[in-house]
């Protein structure tokens, strides 16, 4: 059996480490349209853009995994089409490839903004090694940044523009930041938290379009509102949408991503799906849900690895996927990290001071415990994944207890006997 993995991100690798990991000893092809070796993307709008940080991208697997590792990976050269009677994937240099299964870790791509002025100099995207190299070059000279978009990848530039002294504005459309991955309360909290760095958070205000200055680049970003705020430099981030044209041209199911079953095959059993792109069910969302993150990318290519090799010795596949999700993001002296989903309706418990910047936030659904949000509380958040995860449920009630907290509530869960 041959393997073939169109992208070189965190789930295409996974999935091709993973393989070997559970004896797959066939070949095996990854196919990444970027040059150089596969690298690690979060880091590139936070510990990259440090101010005198050496510009240097983190590799997920260094040179000789490769070898080591018997895999083969074709670099800058993009998959073009996906023929599924013969089972070959076609590359943009003209060579086809062969596969008996084939695993989909194509990610996402941003969303690009269509107002006047969008394609002007000194308007930047950020998700790419290339777009960060940009960036890093940039900023030291910058005076006045405007970022679009208070997401997760926004407000980390953010943070990183002001550290670097310059004065930055956010324009959000939404009436809080990271709204639709954070509850209220603390997508209210860090709203705050980025005013005391210094950074003019503009909510409700979505951006119109750009003028430019006497040399024909970006000086002037207009709002909504009419307002003008000064940039000599931009950064664009209102979201992204999933990688999934090969998946459409070649006849799969699509819809927000590639759409597959709770194993993560796609319409066709030889095709599988990981990562960013992957649309899947999931018990937590109550339907199907597609997850932008590291440890989804991962936990679901060690899964199709798992599938892939008990459908090749003739046993049952792999039980669904229902591994816990997890999220982080480092936006300067802030770090956030979430466990499970939690829904805007949810109610809520804070414990800690949010006056000290280390509290969490329990989101509670029927009174059960759903999901927490830490910010500067790395035991919280490791608390929380072990009780989201085991099968004991933790009741608002409990919570509210006099000195309860999360850590020692998993430190029962794990002496309690099975």
């Amino acid at each position: 059996m041959s393997i073939v993995i169109i992208g070189g991100g965190q789930g295409g690798l996974q999935s091709a480490d993973s393989l070997r990991t559970e004896g797959y000893t066939g070949q095996i092809t990854i196919v990444a349209d970027e040059p150089g070796l596969p690298y690690q993307r979060p880091p590139l709008s936070k510990d990259y853009l440090t101010p005198g940080k050496e510009a240097l991208p983190l590799p997920l697997r260094g040179e000789a995994f490769f070898n080591d590792k018997n895999i083969r990976i074709v670099r800058g050269v993009a998959a073009t089409a996906i023929n599924r009677q013969n089972r070959t994937v076609s590359l943009a240099d003209g060579t086809t490839l062969d596969y008996e299964q084939l695993v989909l870790a194509t990610g996402t791509r941003n969303r690009s903004l269509t107002c006047a002025g969008s394609q002007l100099p000194g308007i930047h995207s950020l998700r790419t090694l290339a777009d960060a190299q940009a960036l890093h070059t940039a900023l030291p000279t910058a005076r006045n940044v405007v970022v679009i978009g208070a997401g997760f990848i926004g407000l980390e530039f953010a943070a990183a523009a002001r550290a670097h002294g310059c004065n930055t504005t956010v324009l959000e459309f939404a009436p809080r930041p990271m709204g639709r991955a954070l509850t209220p309360v603390m997508g209210d909290w860090f709203a705050g938290a980025h005013a005391r760095l210094g950074i003019e958070l503009k909510l409700s205000e979505g951006i119109d379009r750009f003028e430019a200055g006497e040399h024909g680049r970006v000086a002037t970003a207009v709002s909504t509102t009419g307002a003008s705020y000064p940039a000599d430099l931009v950064v664009v981030g209102i979201g992204v949408l999933p990688n999934d044209s090969l998946a459409l041209e070649a006849g799969l199911e699509t819809g927000n991503g590639i759409l597959v079953d709770a194993n993560l095959r796609t319409s066709d059993p030889a095709i599988l799906a990981v990562g960013d792109c992957a649309n899947f069910p999931h018990p937590l969302a109550g339907g199907n849900i597609r997850l932008e993150s590291v440890q989804n990318a991962t936990d679901q290519a060690r899964h199709v690895a798992r599938s892939i090799m008990a459908v090749e010795r003739g046993q049952t596949e792999a039980n669904p996927y229902t591994d816990l999700p997890w999220f982080w993001s480092t936006q300067g002296p802030y770090r956030l990290q979430m466990a499970g989903l939690a829904h805007p309706q949810d109610d809520t418990l804070v414990l800690g001071d949010p006056e000290t910047a280390r509290f969490s936030v329990l989101c509670f659904r029927d009174g059960v415990l759903a999901a927490v949000e830490s910010v500067n509380l790395p035991a919280d958040h490791l608390a929380a994944r072990k009780l989201l995860g085991g099968s004991t449920r933790l009741s608002r009630q409990e919570a509210q207890a006099e000195g309860f907290t999360l850590k020692s509530a998993a430190k029962s869960l794990l002496a309690a006997p099975a």
